[in-house]
C-alpha cells in the first residue's frame, strides 16, 4: 500500500485528461488505450485488445484459479477532458496494477473499457465475450467510476433521490455499490477499509433485488453488464454529479481533484485484491 505514489497518480490523471470520445476524438481515444496497454505491459502483464471497441485487457502471467478483476473505462464525453470521469479511475487502476506486480502475490486481471459514455458498450461486449469457464474464474469485478473528487466542505454531498441509505452531507467518502451476487465481496472491501485505512470513510449500499429497476441511477456504470450475467461486481465511486460540479463539463480538470483521496482509494483497492480469499 505504501508504494502507491500520489505523484504518479497525479501524473497519470494529467496524461489521460484530454477529450477522448470514441467517435468525436478517435485518435485520442486509441492513443489512451495504447498508453494504458504500454504501462501495463511494462509491469509484466500479458496484454490483449478485446473486441471491436478496443478494450485493454491485462492478465497476470501466472493466473490462479480465481481472478480479482479491476476495471476502469478510459473514454470521455466529447467536450470534456474527463479528469475525474474517468482518468481518476484509470490512474487508480494503474496504481493498483503496479503495486500488485511489485508484490509478486495475488491473481488480478485489469481491464480498461471503451465506450462507457455510449451506453456501456465496451463492458457489455467484454462480458458477452466471456466463456462459461472465464466467467467462473472471476471472483469479483471491482469497477472504478470517478474516484478522485472529494471535499470536506459542509453540504458538498447530495443524496440521489429515493436512495434507501443515509448519506453524509460532506462529500469526503468513497461509495461502494453491490447487489446480491456481490454482497460478500463488498463486505470484504469494507472490512479491509476498517483494518487498513480506519480514518478513511467508506460507505456501502447493498442493492436489494429489483431496486435497480426503480432507481436506474444504480446501473449507470460498467458494473451493470456483470450484474446482468450474475458475475459478482462492486462499483467504487465518488458519486459523480452528486458531489462533483464539474461532471461532464469542460471544467473537469486535473487540478480539481483531491489526490490524497485518490491515493487512499488506490491503497484500499490494493489491500482488497491482495487479501481476497485469504480471510478466515
Amino acid at each position: 500500500m505504501e508504494s502507491v505514489s500520489e505523484d504518479e497518480l497525479r501524473g497519470w490523471v494529467r496524461q489521460f485528461s484530454v477529450p477522448r470520445h470514441y467517435h468525436a476524438q478517435p485518435d485520442q481515444n486509441r492513443q489512451a488505450a495504447e498508453d494504458i496497454a504500454d504501462l501495463l505491459r511494462t509491469w509484466g502483464y500479458d496484454i490483449s485488445f478485446q473486441g471491436k471497441y478496443y478494450n485493454v485487457v491485462a492478465r497476470p502471467q501466472k493466473p490462479g484459479n480465481k481472478l480479482q478483476l479491476v476495471a476502469a473505462h478510459f473514454d470521455s464525453t466529447p467536450h470534456t477532458p474527463g479528469a475525474d470521469d474517468n482518468a481518476s479511475a484509470v490512474a487508480a487502476m494503474l496504481g493498483c496494477a503496479k503495486a500488485v506486480a511489485a508484490s509478486g502475490i495475488g491473481s488480478v486481471m485489469f481491464v480498461s473499457f471503451n465506450r462507457e459514455e455510449d451506453g456501456l458498450l465496451g463492458s457489455a461486449d467484454f462480458v458477452a465475450s466471456l466463456s462459461a469457464t472465464q466467467r467462473d474464474e472471476i471472483a469479483c469485478a471491482h469497477v472504478l467510476e470517478m474516484v478522485g473528487f472529494a471535499s470536506d466542505a459542509p453540504n458538498s454531498q447530495v443524496t440521489p433521490p429515493g436512495l434507501p441509505i443515509n448519506v453524509p452531507t460532506t462529500g469526503n467518502f468513497l461509495g461502494l455499490l453491490a447487489n446480491g451476487d456481490s454482497s460478500d465481496a463488498m463486505n470484504h472491501v469494507l472490512r479491509q477499509a476498517k483494518a487498513a485505512l480506519p480514518a478513511f470513510p467508506v460507505i456501502g449500499l447493498h442493492v436489494l433485488i429489483g431496486l435497480e429497476k426503480l432507481l436506474p441511477v444504480l446501473l449507470r456504470s460498467d458494473h451493470a453488464p456483470f450484474w446482468k450475467e450474475h458475475i459478482p461486481s462492486v462499483m467504487w465511486t465518488d458519486t459523480s454529479e452528486f458531489r462533483n460540479p464539474h461532471y461532464h463539463r469542460a471544467s473537469d480538470l486535473p487540478e480539481t481533484l483531491n489526490y490524497t483521496f485518490l491515493r487512499k482509494v488506490t491503497q484500499l483497492l490494493v489491500a482488497t485484491v491482495l487479501s481476497a480469499g485469504q480471510e478466515k
